[in-house]
């Protein structure tokens, strides 16, 4: 029997029949499009291609936080079964679902003081979050408590790399992500951004390369210079926003210049596809160097630190 439960917010992106093998709860980050809003988060409401469809025919969509209510709600019930809960959230660098999270459980404290209940930020997105998330898995599989595994995973955390790139950045500066000046001289015929989630949990902009063919390589090429090509890697994950055939191709090109035990390719849900747009692939990994080390590493005179919505 588990040591403890997993939940998570639907911006993990990880595929339902994942968290539906290994028991992990999710609680929905609560979306909108041309209007209409979509409590239940994920694809309950709406396909995954009728979304992007939208998104690519000028549709406008958006995000809210979980509220503290919701958290409560749930919180509430796993102190009552005296079952210990481990969750994982968006990043506080781009939401205010972990504080909300955080001060939720110091509510339910009040009624429930001993309830075995810890929140970590992942300080990421996506793939990202989710790759922390697995990393859980495997840690309480292992054995591990649930504070060994927090504490575990509040280190290994700032080993977790997303990389991403996208096809246009005027989605992040109507999400509020991005000034307009950046997305524009961002979106110019032909090139295509590389971003990635800052060690804060913040977006960075870090640099743009000419083509999606040169910007898919340059994701691999920063990929080889953060870990050792001869160690195995376990788990890495490739999360699209509609276009698979790239996410695909990323895999084939991963596959040929490391061994992987594990490539989950995934669609990227509403969350963090809002944000995005469509036709974005992002690429996560434990990498061997610190993100601050990526950081120093990788930043460029294009680098821009992303306003946060």
């Amino acid at each position: 029997m588990s040591s403890f439960a997993i939940m998570v917010d639907s911006n993990t992106d990880l595929p339902q029949n994942y968290l539906d093998e290994h028991g992990i709860v999710t609680i929905p980050i609560p979306f909108h499009l041309d209007g209409v809003q979509y409590p239940s988060g994920y694809w309950q409401d709406i396909t995954d291609t009728g979304f992007y469809s939208a998104l690519r025919n000028g549709g406008y969509a958006g995000t809210s936080q979980i509220n503290p209510e919701s958290f409560i709600e749930v919180f509430t019930d796993y102190a009552k079964k005296e079952q210990a809960l481990l969750v994982i959230t968006l990043s506080s660098g781009l939401s205010g679902t972990y504080q909300n999270a955080v001060i939720s459980l110091e509510e339910v404290k009040c009624d429930y003081p001993n309830c075995a209940i810890s929140v970590i930020d992942s300080l990421n997105a996506s793939g990202g979050a989710g790759l922390l998330t697995t990393l859980a898995v495997n840690k309480r599989n292992e054995g591990f408590s649930i504070s060994e595994t927090v504490a575990w995973l509040e280190d290994i955390r700032h080993y977790c790399l997303a990389l991403f790139t996208v096809d246009n950045l005027m989605y992040l500066h109507r999400g509020g992500r991005l000034s307009k000046f950046s997305a524009i001289a961002g979106s110019i015929i032909g090139i295509k951004p590389i971003l990635n989630i800052a060690p804060d949990g913040t977006l960075v902009l870090q640099d743009k390369v000419r083509g999606r063919k040169k910007a898919l390589e340059t994701l691999l090429d920063q990929m080889k210079s953060c870990i050792d090509p001869y160690t195995k890697q376990s788990t890495i994950i490739i999360n699209h926003s509609d276009c698979f055939e790239d996410g695909a191709i990323l895999t084939e090109m991963i596959r040929s210049s490391f061994a992987v035990d594990e490539v989950i390719i995934t669609m990227m849900g509403p969350i963090i596809g809002a944000h995005v747009g469509p036709g974005s692939i992002t690429l996560s990994f434990v990498s061997d160097i610190t993100r601050e080390d990526y950081e120093k590493a990788f930043s460029t005179k294009n680098s821009v630190k992303a306003q946060v919505g």
